[in-house]
């Protein structure tokens, strides 16, 4: 078999085409003065072609040695393209985005409806990846991670948790991968940043007292606010639950809330009191629509309907606050286990 058939100027001065110089290596010239370098070489009985570089730029010398280099790893029972895709992966330094966005993909499923809400990127997506999503995962220190973290440490303290939280599993998730990544640069930032100065703010809910007076009130009331704020009173349901609810969830006097419509992830029965089937029937009257509170436009009522409701008649409380006054009455006026009122 021929070998070394090119020289320099034989390679300059030939047509457009494929020309061999021997041994496998070939230069493919799509013009005059420009083409690649391809070897061709047989793995496991099937050709394989591997390009080795643009002609001229790759001198005909240095197309030689790397063919020889490939030529070598088929005799050693490899794959020499498979083998150079190998190295490339390993220089190509994953990025922090691509590590958070790898183990938001790999959760997903464990997430309320796959993460569609956006709820668990969120944190991250509005006070982190614009700073530091390029910064290579194997980077990521504490000192990288104060920058970002430090200006809402103390003043969206809770934000700030979630998104060392997502943190630390997406540097997990790049330990997972092989990456050599500090998975305690989450803790030493805490011990660099301190505690958090941070009060737990509870939403406003009306003493139990006050709800016969409520309740009678909203009576009064040819709104659609009133009559969903009267069933979320008797049901103590969360208002999204409420909202949301919809006639195939209600069978036989009870409300079967499906687990991807709970904050627990499990399914949830509540069984409807008169009063509550009452409306539920008179919704069903006035609404054809599968959802079973729904607005004019057909959609689910908003949330702010109903708190502008309370606001109005001068209530601080809020809706969802009426889970926390039935929590207060089980409490107080019943003997019910805490385990049963929780």
């Amino acid at each position: 078999m021929y070998r070394n058939a090119l020289s320099q100027m034989k390679a300059k001065n030939l047509e457009t085409g494929k020309h061999a110089d021997g041994q496998g290596l070939w230069l493919f010239k799509r013009r005059r003065d420009a083409g690649k370098w391809v070897l061709r070489v047989t793995v496991s009985g099937r050709r394989r072609e591997m390009g080795l570089g643009p002609w001229p730029d790759v001198s005909i010398a240095e197309a030689r040695d790397r063919a020889a280099e490939a030529r070598k790893l088929v005799r050693d029972g490899f794959d020499p393209v498979v083998e150079r895709e190998k190295e490339r992966s390993s220089r190509r330094r994953l990025l922090f985005h691509e590590a958070v966005n790898g183990c938001f993909a790999a959760k997903q499923v464990e997430l309320k409806g796959d993460g569609k809400a956006g709820r668990w990127l969120s944190p991250l997506s509005n006070h982190i990846l614009p700073k530091i999503g390029r910064v290579p995962v194997e980077d990521i220190d504490q000192h990288v991670l104060r920058t970002v973290l430090e200006p809402i440490w103390h003043e969206k303290a809770d934000t700030a948790r979630k998104a060392l939280n997502r943190i630390n599993l997406s540097l997990k998730h790049a330990a997972a991968l092989g990456l050599n990544v500090d998975l305690q640069a989450t803790m030493k930032l805490r011990a660099l940043l301190g505690k958090q100065r941070h009060t737990t703010v509870h939403i406003p809910s009306l003493p139990y007292e006050e709800l016969p007076e409520f309740y009678g009130w909203l009576e009064t009331k040819n709104l659609l606010a009133a009559k969903v704020l009267q069933f979320l009173i008797l049901t103590g349901a969360r208002t999204s639950e409420v909202r949301l609810a919809t006639y195939d969830e209600i069978l036989g006097g009870v409300w079967y809330l499906p687990a991807e419509r709970t904050k627990t992830g499990r399914e949830h029965r509540i069984p409807l009191s008169n009063a509550a089937q009452t409306i539920i029937d008179a919704a069903s009257c006035s609404f054809g629509n599968t959802l079973v509170f729904p607005a004019k436009s057909g959609k689910p009522l908003t949330d702010v309907a109903m708190s502008a409701l309370m606001k109005r008649e001068g209530y601080t409380a809020r809706p969802h606050g009426f889970r926390a006054s039935f929590r207060t009455w089980m409490e107080e006026q019943t003997d019910y286990a805490y385990e049963v009122c929780q």
